[in-house]
């Protein structure tokens, strides 16, 4: 397509004030949660964000230190925690501009491990409550806003991540039907899926400084770029996706270092 002028802008614009727009962020106390609330706030948006423990909320909230956070005790496998969210937004911020359901855990288990137990609290997390609270928040979003879902860069898959992967698979799933039920009210749904990432707790419930460590050697050897992503990173794509893709729905981004693009070293 021909274009008579370049609209690009330059690298060194400075990012679009978000100031008097609201947002929601489930799972934003630690890692890139908590990364996503910094980026909006650092532009100037209220943000209300959620956790389940009340320490890491505290802790959140100290490190971000700013009256545009609002800290939110919820649990998203809990349907009456769900709709008390809704009526805490509802009545604190009014409507919302961006949503990011970012809520999400994981264990390894293989085939012979995973309990029906172990396989509800992993799908309740990451795609029940992903459904229901998008359910819940959609019909408080104002008109040409966005949703970000937060899955997991599936290309390649590590052994012992079934109930995980079927999880995050699920909420890409949702990405694309939602972006065509919403788009009457011009309603854009994307997702970032991220790859080897370094956060407190590398996604993964209950390591021992041990694992860590190998985690991220066996992480750093299979992304092509050779290194973790860092939590800031990830919530640069997903304040794009949200903010600045205005053209741009159904669409689930890796930002993985080029673990899924089959990119050799």
């Amino acid at each position: 397509m021909a274009m008579t002028h370049s609209t690009q802008q330059s690298p060194t614009t400075a990012p679009k004030s978000l100031a008097g727009k609201k947002a929601v962020v489930t799972g934003g106390t630690i890692g890139m949660g908590r990364a996503i609330v910094r980026a909006l706030t650092d532009r100037g948006a209220e943000v209300m964000y959620t956790g389940r423990s009340d320490q890491r909320l505290a802790e959140a909230q100290a490190a971000l230190d700013t009256p545009l956070a609002h800290p939110v005790r919820a649990d998203a496998t809990d349907a009456s925690a769900i709709a008390a969210l809704g009526a805490q937004v509802a009545d604190h911020l009014g409507g919302i501009d961006y949503l990011f359901v970012n809520q999400g855990i994981a264990e390894f288990q293989t085939l012979e491990e995973v309990t029906e137990e172990s396989w509800d609290r992993i799908f309740n997390v990451n795609a029940k409550g992903a459904f229901f609270t998008v359910q819940r928040l959609a019909p408080l979003m104002s008109e040409g806003g966005s949703i970000v879902f937060t899955t997991v860069s599936n290309d390649q898959i590590f052994p012992g991540l079934s109930a995980y992967s079927g999880a995050k698979e699920a909420v890409a799933a949702f990405a694309k039907v939602l972006a065509a039920e919403l788009l009457p009210r011009k309603i854009r749904v994307n997702a970032i899926a991220p790859g080897f990432i370094l956060t407190p707790t590398m996604g993964v419930a209950e390591l021992t400084e041990e694992q860590r460590a190998e985690f991220i050697d066996q992480g750093n050897a299979s992304t092509p770029m050779g290194r973790g992503g860092t939590v800031e990173e990830i919530a640069a794509a997903a304040l794009y996706l949200a903010v600045e893709a205005t053209f741009t729905t159904g669409l689930e981004l890796p930002v993985d270092g080029g673990f899924g693009q089959g990119i050799g070293r």
